[in-house]
């Protein structure tokens, strides 16, 4: 056992680095923070906290929730917040489904023109989402679903990245013999995706779910094309709308970012063992 155990040296040798790497990570959070809780005049007056007479010559009184409660009083954030619960939540949930159904057909099905369906989702995987901005414009004029959340989910049901992503990982996690044996016993197709299949992908799921729900949180193009009503704009959108042209309340930026980072971090701190384990899923065989 002695044997198995690090010296000192090789401790912080090995976790100096990393502690340097999340300084430098954590200083920008802090300064978000700081400055949410902080006036308009002492915005340029001081780098983090302000000065003052308190304690560690800081301005202990000058702190302040004010930013916060006009956050929701005079910008109305409150359903910003919820647009993009909805928007993230349910594309989240379609986007997974669709693209464990997706990739489990092309992994373990037999069907003409298997193939080039795989080929074209190869070749959709290297296509910039920013040129199909305005051919989907286009589609979803024609379809008279702009300015709807439907218009902006509908583009984003089934991705390329999801689908490839889950036939890789149905070929390594999913056997075909359990496969034959649930349908000799009399079990459906759809009933053994979702009873044998889902369960077998699960760290898959939970990740991709995550990335795709963080994708859709921080999404600001896609809203910004397709939404033309104040009353739909997600949190990133609502965040920008903030910025005057003669006038910046950092303050109140801040704290709208603060708002926005705090439900994902807090998400990806509860999932990351599951974000880990889907993403290292099917790397090593055996």
């Amino acid at each position: 056992m002695s044997g198995t155990r690090k010296t000192v040296p090789g401790v912080l040798l090995t976790h100096t680095p990393l502690l340097a790497a999340a300084t430098v990570t954590l200083v920008p959070i802090v300064w978000m923070v700081t400055s949410s809780l902080k006036g308009i005049d002492d915005q340029f007056n001081s780098l983090f906290l302000p000065k003052g007479d308190g304690l560690l010559g800081v301005g202990w009184d000058k702190l302040t929730l004010d930013n916060f409660v006009r956050l929701f009083e005079e910008a109305d954030l409150g359903s910003a917040i919820l647009n993009s619960l909805f928007v993230s939540s349910v594309s989240a949930i379609l986007a997974t489904l669709a693209c464990a159904a997706g990739g489990f057909a092309l992994a373990h099905y037999r069907f003409r023109g298997r193939g080039v369906v795989t080929v074209l989702v190869l070749c959709a995987l290297i296509i910039p989402p920013p040129l199909l901005l305005a051919p989907t414009y286009e589609l979803l004029y024609h379809l008279s679903l702009l300015d709807t959340f439907t218009g902006l989910l509908l583009p984003g049901f089934a991705p390329a990245f999801g689908v490839f992503l889950f036939r890789q990982a149905s070929l390594q996690s999913v056997p075909r013999e359990m496969l034959e044996a649930a349908r000799i016993d009399g079990c459906g197709e759809i009933r053994a995706f979702f009873v044998i299949v889902l369960p077998l992908l699960r760290p898959m799921v939970g990740a991709f779910m995550l990335i795709t729900f963080l994708m859709w949180w921080n999404n600001f193009i896609s809203p910004q094309v397709i939404l033309h009503d104040p009353e739909k704009f997600p949190l990133a959108v609502a965040i920008a709308q903030l910025k005057g042209v003669y006038y910046q309340d950092y303050g109140l930026q801040m704290a709208a970012t603060l708002v926005s980072v705090a439900p994902v971090m807090i998400l990806f701190l509860m999932l990351q063992k599951e974000f880990i384990a889907g993403l290292t899923a099917g790397a090593v065989k055996g």
